[in-house]
């Protein structure tokens, strides 16, 4: 995953009170609603019930990223990669800003000449990470994607958008592994792929409901002594049992880029240190985390769409409401046959949506099953994509 702006203001909002929390967040979300409405020319939103405008034309960009050699094994996250800043519109920093609302990202491996299909399981990851967060339209979140093993892209239901400006500088990261193969150099690179449509300002309404999305990893402990991050006495009625100990494999020497020993490793204000990248031995582990902190919804709203990034080895990954005794959304993966990597991971696609509320207690639970002979890495997490407008209370 990508580093420093990957959950660096969610663990900064982890540590704030949660009042302040979510009056900041509903504040930050208005702003992001009638930043993106004046720019399209458009009236900001009063409820769910604003008429939709007739379908525009949907626009797709592609971008490749550098070619990289496949050359001998690479475990997660410890294979060559790059960076690059693209824009979705040709000239989009010289232009005046547009409102532009992303519909779908896609991201597969092809070979060096940009068009031949490659084996997806030389697939890391691959990151949409926006440049900044102001002006314009600002987020909690600087990464809006991530697709790995088992998911190659996300596609929002029917009526529904990611809003962003047209002279946002969108980061690229892309990274590669091999976990399987010791054939002779193999050459591949990431193929990226953008459908998006642009808001018409002619129009007074908006051309599609919008999202905003919250990123929600799985911790686990390296130092201290309570298992919920900020936390110094969690009850478990309310914050659940709290996250495992685990190693961290960053400082069992497993790998050495530099830009990977920032950004995986947090301590909160109570001094302990908590990673989101851990260490599985074989056999079975369950891992929850207390997540209410990040989530910081600013009201009661649905969410539409769930994406889920986890390593090999991994058995499912549930998102639990602890105040209503529910599972929000449990993905459930296929691991490769008769090779290590993921085939296919569960995602969750709704246009009804799932209730979720701000003043409910949430966590995560993953399950690994590391069936191999030595210690396998780990990560999990949820992106959610969620209703941007603020519905009537939904009784539990």
């Amino acid at each position: 995953m990508s580093n420093s702006g990957y959950v660096g203001i969610m663990v900064f909002m982890a540590t704030m009170n949660r009042s302040t929390r979510l009056n900041a967040a509903t504040l930050m979300w208005h702003a992001v609603v009638g930043i993106a409405l004046f720019v399209a020319g458009c009236d900001r939103p009063n409820s769910l019930t604003d008429i939709t405008a007739a379908a525009p034309q949907v626009e797709r960009r592609t971008f490749l990223s550098d070619v990289y050699q496949i050359d001998r094994l690479y475990r997660s996250m410890a294979g060559p990669w790059s960076e690059t800043v693209i824009n979705l519109v040709e000239g989009g920093q010289g232009e005046p800003p547009q409102l532009l609302w992303i519909q779908g990202f896609s991201a597969v491996m092809v070979g060096a000449d940009g068009k031949t299909p490659a084996s997806q399981e030389y697939m890391c990851h691959s990151n949409v990470n926006f440049e900044r967060l102001a002006p314009g339209i600002p987020r909690i979140e600087q990464a809006a994607f991530t697709l790995s093993q088992g998911q190659y892209e996300i596609r929002f239901p029917e009526g529904f958008g990611l809003p962003v400006l047209s002279s946002e500088g969108i980061r690229l990261m892309t990274q590669v592994l091999n976990l399987n193969s010791e054939s002779p150099p193999t050459a591949v690179r990431h193929k990226l792929r953008f459908d998006f449509i642009r808001q018409d300002p002619s129009v007074s309404i908006r051309a599609l409901k919008p999202l905003f999305h919250r990123q929600l990893p799985a911790f686990a402990l390296v130092d201290g002594e309570s298992a919920v991050f900020g936390i110094a006495n969690p009850d478990a009625e309310i914050h659940g049992p709290g996250c495992i100990s685990a190693p961290d494999p960053f400082g069992m020497g497993e790998h050495d880029e530099e830009w990977m020993k920032e950004g995986h490793i947090f301590k909160d204000r109570l001094g302990q240190t908590f990673t989101l990248h851990w260490i599985v031995p074989p056999g079975r582990q369950v891992n929850t985390s207390y997540v209410t902190g990040g989530l910081a919804l600013p009201f009661d709203t649905t969410v539409h769409y769930i994406a889920v990034h986890l390593h090999p080895f991994a058995e499912s990954l549930e998102l639990r409401d602890r105040t209503a005794n529910r599972t929000v959304f449990k993905s459930h993966t296929r691991q490769a046959k008769g090779r290590i990597g993921l085939e296919h991971v569960d995602y969750l696609s709704s246009e009804e949506g799932v209730p979720m509320y701000k003043d409910h207690e949430y966590e995560l639970i993953s399950i690994y099953n590391n069936t191999s002979d030595e210690d396998q890495d780990a990560m999990a997490l949820m992106y959610l994509y969620l209703s941007a407008e603020e519905p009537l209370r939904q009784p539990i």
